[in-house]
């Protein structure tokens, strides 16, 4: 792992020439080393990234002094506005996520009803051929 530690002091070129020559020297080691990467995080463009990542981490934490990409939120000079847009935001990113459970809920709604009309029509005996019906033969 030291050699992990010494790419990571020299950032994610060393990491991008490390998959290029590992892909150069055989590709089965430069894919290898490319999911690794990919999977550690190290090139920062893993599963959750952004806003999503934001909200999941704290983004109540962070809400204050960042704005929502994570440059600090210039101030307007006037603590009065800076309040109000504060709490707008707040308020904003309450109703979002009560929006957001009434859209699980809709979801899990629709997929019951969906179950419960599979199931009914598996229940449902099937009929029998009719009698008078030509056979095959």
């Amino acid at each position: 792992m030291e050699l992990a530690y010494k790419l990571d002091s020299y950032g994610k070129p060393a990491w991008i020439a490390l998959a290029v020559l590992g892909f150069l020297a055989w590709w089965p080691l430069g894919l290898a080393l490319l999911a690794f990467i990919i999977g550690s995080g190290r090139l920062g463009c893993g599963a959750k990234r952004g806003l999503a990542r934001w909200q999941e981490e704290g983004g109540d934490a962070m809400r204050g002094a960042f704005h929502r990409w994570g440059r600090p939120m210039p101030s307007s000079g006037n603590r009065a506005f800076d309040e109000y847009r504060e709490e707008t935001l707040r308020r904003l990113e309450d109703e979002q996520k009560d929006f957001r459970e009434f859209l699980d809920r809709l979801r899990q709604a629709k997929d019951k009803a969906e179950f419960d009309q599979f199931m009914a029509e598996r229940r449902r005996p099937v009929p029998p051929p009719p009698a008078d019906a030509p056979s095959g033969n």
